[in-house]
């Protein structure tokens, strides 16, 4: 399998190729969140540490997850309960807090590999469908009756949530957190005036149901 490898220290990157390596695994190791994103495609997994030195690792899984749907396993001494949760939330696989025992991190990759092979179609399925509604999530297009109608960034990264769980109730909280991140107790009021342009622009109010007190759902 073809690994990445984001880990700014050297010595555990060193020898976590090593490890790899004797196992079966080509891993390319990078130290940047930017360069997840430049080579994410010829690779298989990613394993993840969240401090890098140009990015919070959680960020870089975000705008990872809004065009790939790759394996990932989140590596990294951050153990508190948020970071994990966040991790999880945002899409990684699995969370491994360091230091870990080289046969479980193996383990753990060997199970996120027979998942990921297991149902390939969960991983092909990014194409939100309700009712005439269709949100492609790869290509990040929206189209309704057939005509595509434009949404700004953050409103597409909004509705992709939601659609990516279409028919599930998503609290408000996930929804805050999988988007904005860190800053959403300073932007929970934005929250609102996305999902209202968003009612708008479809034209179907009805498919984006609030639950009161909880959060909301897109679909039936």
């Amino acid at each position: 399998m073809d690994i990445l490898l984001a880990e700014d220290d050297d010595g555990v990157a060193a020898a976590l190729v090593e490890v790899l390596y004797d196992h079966g695994h080509l891993t390319r190791r990078v130290r940047h969140g930017r360069d997840v994103l430049t080579y994410h495609r010829g690779a298989d997994l990613l394993l993840l540490d969240l401090g890098l030195p140009d990015a919070d690792g959680l960020d870089v899984l975000r705008t990872l997850r809004a065009v790939s749907g790759m394996s990932v396993v989140i590596l990294t001494a951050r153990g508190d309960e948020r970071s994990v949760v966040r991790g999880l939330r945002l899409g990684a696989d699995d969370y491994l807090v360091k230091p870990v025992r080289l046969a479980e991190l193996l383990a753990r990759i060997d199970a996120v590999t027979r998942r990921a092979a297991a149902a390939p179609e969960a991983r092909a399925a990014r194409l939100a469908r309700v009712g005439d509604v269709e949100v492609d999530l790869d290509a990040r297009r929206v189209r309704v009756g057939g005509a595509e109608v434009e949404l700004t960034a953050k409103e597409f990264a909004v509705l992709a949530v939601l659609a990516a769980r279409a028919g599930t109730a998503v609290s408000r909280q996930q929804l805050l957190d999988e988007v904005w991140g860190d800053a959403f107790h300073a932007v929970s009021r934005s929250l609102d005036v996305h999902l209202t342009q968003l009612r708008a622009k479809l034209g179907r109010p009805e498919l984006l149901t609030t639950i009161r007190g909880f959060g909301y759902r897109f679909g039936e």
